[in-house]
C-alpha cells in the first residue's frame, strides 16, 4: 500500500508569506536562513506550494453566508441559493465588477492572488535553492517541480484574466517600487508551455518514493501543457479579442485567429497519450460504469495525472447530498445537465427510442446515475439502508411530499442532487470517510483534449476513437455497429457539439464547464434568462409527471464576462496594467 502525502499533512509546514495582494508579500515571518540552511525545512517549504493547488476545485471555494459551491455554480450545470453574497450567484446575474471580483472567496481561494502568493513563493524557492544542504538530484526534481506549480497558478490567472504580469524568477524586495503591464496573451502561453517543456525534461527520469506520490511528475508537465493549448487555440483566445482597442487586444488574445493552434493542441494531447502511463479505469463486470463512479473514491489509479491527495473524510458528502442525508446541498444538477446525459445506446434523449419523458431515468447512460440523486433513487439513509429520495413537489400531488427533498418554489431546488464523486455509502451524518483524491488533471480530459482539438483542426475521424474509450467505461452499449451510439462519419460541426457534450457529462462538477463555456464563447447564449430544473408531481404510488420549470435565479451574461476584471486596488497599484474591457 502506497504511503501518501496528504493535504491535511502538507497543511502543517511552513508558509512563505502573509496573505494580501499581489507582489505585496514582499516581507515573511521567517528566518531565511533557518529555512533554507535545512533540508527538511526547505523541502517543506515547497510542500506548502502543493498546499493551494485544489484552490480553485473544492466545494467550499467561496464561503459566505449565502452559501458555498465552486466555478459550477457559474454556469449552466448548477443552481445554488441564488444569493448574491455568493460570488458564482453575482457573477451569472452580471454584477461582478473590480472592486468586488475577489469578494466572498475562502481563505486562499480567490482568482488573483492566491495564484500570486504562491508563485512568488515559487520564486523564493528558486532564488535560494542552489545553497540548501540537498543533493543535486534532490534540488533537480524540485527545481522541476516548482516549476511546474508556477506554470500551473500562472494557468488559472490567464484563462480567467487573458494576459497578466509575468515576473519570471523576479523575487521583489521590500523597498522595491512595482508597476508593471500585463504580458501579451501570447506571451503567457508561451511561458507557461517553456516552463512545463522544461520541468517535464527534468522529471523525465525520476522515480518517486511511496512517501512522495502526488507529486509533479512529467505526465503532468504534458498534461496542462495540452490544457493550456487546447484553451489558446479556442474562440475566445484564437483571435477572438472582445475589444476594440489596439492595445487590450493582444493582452487578453492572440491578435488574430490561427486554425493550425488546434493541431498544436492536438499533439500535446496525443503527446501525453502516447506516453501509455495513464488509461481509464474501467469496471463494466460488477456493474455498467462502475469504474467511473469507483475512480473518484481511489487516490491511485491509471487515469489521475495531478491529484489532490485527501486525508480520509466526506466532504463532498457534506457538501452535496440532500437534506434527508444531512447534507448541504451547495450545487444542485439543473434538468438542462440532466438532459444531456445520453441512453444507454449512446443516443441522445430526443433520438433514442428507448427514452420515455413519463420514466425518464431508466435505460440512462450510467454515468447519469453515478453523477446525480433523481427522484425516486434509492440512496443510503442516515439509518444505515437504502431509501428512495423524493425530490417530487406537494404542490399539486395527490400523494404529499414530507421530506425536506421536495421541491418548493421557496428552496430554490431543481429536482436533482449532486451524486459526482460522492461514496453511495456514507450520508453526512454517517460515522464513517472515504479515501479520495481531487482530479485536478485526469487522463479523461486528455482524451476529450484530443478529440476536440482534432476535431476543429477538421479531422473529425480521428475523435471517434478516443470517444468510443469514454463510452465504453461509461457501460454504453457499442451497438451493432461498434460505435457506441454515435453517428457514423460526423461533419466538424456535428462532431463539435458531440464533443462538447460529452466532456460537459464526462467532466461535470470538475471545474471545467465555467472555462469551456467561456473559451467556446457560447457562454453569451447559455448564460441567458434562467436555468432549467425539473418540476414533479406525483398522482399515484408510482405516477410521476414532470414539467419543466426555471430557477428563480436570473442569468444575465454580457460579452465583458468572458474575462474577470482585474480587481481594483490591483491596478491602483500598478496603473500600468490596463483593465479588460467592459469594466
Amino acid at each position: 500500500m502506497k504511503k501518501i502525502i496528504t493535504i491535511l499533512l502538507l497543511a502543517t509546514v511552513i508558509f512563505s508569506c502573509k496573505k494580501s495582494g499581489f507582489l505585496d508579500d514582499k516581507t515573511n515571518g521567517l528566518d531565511e536562513n533557518a529555512v533554507f540552511t535545512d533540508s527538511i525545512q526547505t523541502i517543506n517549504f515547497l510542500n506548502r506550494i502543493y498546499v493551494d493547488a485544489g484552490y480553485s476545485f473544492g466545494p467550499s471555494r467561496f464561503n459566505s453566508a449565502g452559501g458555498s459551491g465552486n466555478t459550477e455554480l457559474a454556469t449552466d450545470n448548477a443552481e445554488g441559493n441564488n444569493n448574491l453574497s455568493v460570488w458564482a450567484d453575482s457573477y451569472v446575474q452580471g454584477v461582478i465588477g473590480p472592486n468586488n471580483v475577489s469578494t466572498g472567496f475562502g481563505t486562499d481561494k480567490d482568482f488573483w492572488s492566491t495564484p500570486y502568493k504562491n508563485i512568488r513563493r515559487i520564486n523564493i524557492l528558486l532564488s535560494k535553492l542552489a545553497d540548501a544542504p540537498l543533493s543535486a538530484p534532490m534540488k533537480n526534481r524540485m527545481r522541476a517541480e516548482a516549476r511546474f506549480l508556477r506554470a500551473y497558478y500562472y494557468h488559472y490567472l490567464v484563462v480567467a484574466f487573458g494576459g497578466v504580469p509575468v515576473i519570471g524568477d523576479q523575487v521583489f524586495g521590500i523597498n522595491d517600487i512595482i508597476n508593471l503591464p500585463r504580458n501579451n496573451f501570447g506571451d503567457c502561453v508561451n511561458y507557461i508551455t517553456s516552463e512545463l517543456d522544461a520541468a517535464a525534461a527534468e522529471l523525465s527520469t525520476v522515480v518517486y518514493k511511496d512517501i512522495d506520490y502526488g507529486r509533479v511528475t512529467r505526465g503532468a508537465c504534458l498534461a496542462l501543457k495540452s490544457r493550456v493549448l487546447l484553451y489558446a487555440a479556442s474562440p475566445l483566445f484564437n483571435g477572438g479579442a472582445t475589444t476594440n482597442s489596439a492595445a487590450l487586444a493582444p493582452l487578453i488574445s492572440y491578435p488574430t485567429a490561427d486554425n493550425s493552434r488546434w493541431m498544436v493542441a492536438a499533439d500535446a494531447a496525443e503527446a501525453v497519450i502516447n506516453t501509455g502511463l495513464y488509461s481509464l479505469n474501467v469496471d463494466n463486470a460488477t456493474r455498467p460504469g462502475n469504474g467511473f463512479y469507483q475512480l473518484f473514491l481511489k487516490r491511485i489509479n491509471s487515469e489521475y495525472i495531478f491529484a489532490y491527495n485527501r486525508p480520509a473524510q466526506k466532504e463532498f458528502e457534506t457538501f452535496y447530498l440532500p437534506p434527508t442525508r444531512s447534507g448541504s446541498s451547495v450545487m444542485k444538477p439543473t434538468n438542462s445537465l440532466a438532459e444531456a446525459f445520453p441512453m444507454r445506446d449512446g443516443k441522445s434523449i430526443k433520438e433514442s427510442s428507448t427514452y420515455n419523458a413519463n420514466d425518464p431515468y431508466v435505460n440512462r447512460d450510467p454515468r447519469f446515475e453515478f453523477s446525480m440523486i433523481y427522484n425516486g433513487l434509492s440512496y443510503i439513509s442516515n439509518t444505515g439502508v437504502k431509501t428512495q429520495v423524493f425530490t417530487y413537489t406537494s404542490t399539486g400531488s395527490t400523494i404529499a411530499n414530507s421530506t425536506s427533498d421536495a421541491y418548493t418554489p421557496q428552496n430554490k431546488f431543481t429536482g436533482y442532487f449532486s451524486r459526482k464523486m460522492l461514496d453511495e455509502n456514507l450520508t453526512n451524518a454517517s460515522s464513517g470517510t472515504t479515501e479520495r483524491a481531487w482530479p485536478l488533471i485526469r487522463y479523461a480530459e486528455i482524451l476529450l483534449n484530443y478529440a476536440e482539438a482534432i476535431t476543429e483542426a477538421g479531422q473529425p475521424e480521428k475523435a471517434y476513437d478516443k470517444l468510443k474509450l469514454l463510452r465504453e467505461r461509461a457501460g454504453i452499449l457499442p451497438g451493432t455497429d461498434g460505435l457506441y451510439g454515435l453517428k457514423a462519419n460526423m461533419t466538424v460541426a456535428e462532431m463539435r457539439e458531440v464533443v462538447r457534450n460529452e466532456r460537459r457529462i464526462e467532466l461535470a462538477f470538475e471545474e471545467h464547464r465555467w472555462n469551456d463555456i467561456r473559451r467556446w464563447k457560447i457562454a453569451s447564449t447559455i448564460l441567458k434568462g434562467f436555468n432549467s430544473v425539473d418540476i414533479i408531481t406525483r398522482s399515484a404510488t408510482n405516477t410521476f409527471k414532470h414539467t419543466i420549470g426555471t430557477a428563480p435565479r436570473p442569468l444575465n451574461f454580457r460579452d465583458a464576462m468572458y474575462l474577470l476584471p482585474l480587481p481594483l486596488a490591483e491596478i491602483q497599484k500598478m496603473p500600468l496594467m490596463l483593465q479588460n474591457p467592459g469594466y
